[in-house]
């Protein structure tokens, strides 16, 4: 992968739709970091809300970039972004999470110590409805070969992640045709071959808990099934085609399952 300078530029991408009750929130968390050159992009995602008029003051100022686009859902929005950074490296962040100071900073320290990493994510803290909860032991971020562990389980948080722009070129974007499970569909793509990196200390501060969070959309199941086809497309070790399948088989059951019992309430 590439080598980076020492200061590296990162493109942070933010991607949004009506959240202008929070999004403020989230990109004065960025630009509150402390690490510089950081090119701060935000997304907007064809809000119909104030979303667009509380951040044009801020891209006047030159204190961020603002895209604007019709809604066609965050992976479009994310690639969007993407695609207009400038940075050697990249990072998320949702407009409805927030950095905690340093996360930027430590990241890129990261990939100087670790110049063979080609993505690295942080530990996270979870707050729902304004009170702090403690994610389960098997949400705890993880380093090294976690693919089989992320066959079951979306252990790479978006806005807890930088990764290196070039293995984006290598590995493709986010899939525009996932309307949810878009992060666990590249998040495959990536640990297919290469391992995770971790800082294990709280970088970001997620908060769950909304009804417009995709997290809580139906048919994930029906996501995640599409993404295991993807990955058991490409060439794969025995045990890791088994489990992919072994999975696959398993999404599709709950998915279906879950289908027929909305299909008898209907």
């Amino acid at each position: 992968m590439d080598s980076l300078s020492q200061n590296p530029l990162v493109s942070v991408v933010i991607p949004t739709y009506n959240r202008s009750a929070s999004v403020r929130q989230a990109v004065e968390s960025v630009l509150a970091q402390n690490y510089r050159p950081l090119e701060p992009i935000v997304v907007d995602d064809g809000s119909d809300d104030d979303t667009a008029a509380l951040l044009r003051p801020m891209a006047e100022s030159g204190r961020l970039r603002l895209i604007s686009q019709p809604n066609r859902g965050v992976s479009a929005a994310r690639n969007t972004g993407i695609m207009a950074s400038k940075g050697a490296l990249i990072a998320f962040l949702d407009s409805d999470d927030e950095w905690l100071p340093g996360k930027v900073e430590a990241q890129v320290d990261y990939f100087r110590r670790n110049p063979e990493a080609v993505l690295v994510q942080t530990q996270e803290r979870w707050m729902r409805q304004g009170r702090r909860v403690n994610p389960g032991r098997k949400h705890l971020k993880k380093a090294g070969d976690i693919f089989l562990d992320s066959l079951k389980l979306c252990l790479i948080s978006p806005s807890a992640v930088m990764l290196k722009k070039s293995l984006l070129d290598e590995v493709g974007l986010f899939d525009e045709n996932l309307p949810a499970c878009e992060d666990y569909d590249l998040w495959l793509r990536v640990l297919v071959k290469y391992p995770a990196g971790l800082i294990d200390r709280e970088y970001l501060i997620r908060h769950g808990g909304r009804p417009d969070q995709l997290s809580a959309a139906h048919s994930l199941d029906q996501y995640r099934a599409a993404a295991l086809e993807k990955i058991l497309r490409q060439p794969l070790s025995p045990d890791r085609r088994l489990a992919a399948e072994e999975e696959l088989h398993i999404r599709r059951s709950i998915y279906e399952a879950g289908r027929a019992k909305r299909n008898s309430i209907f």
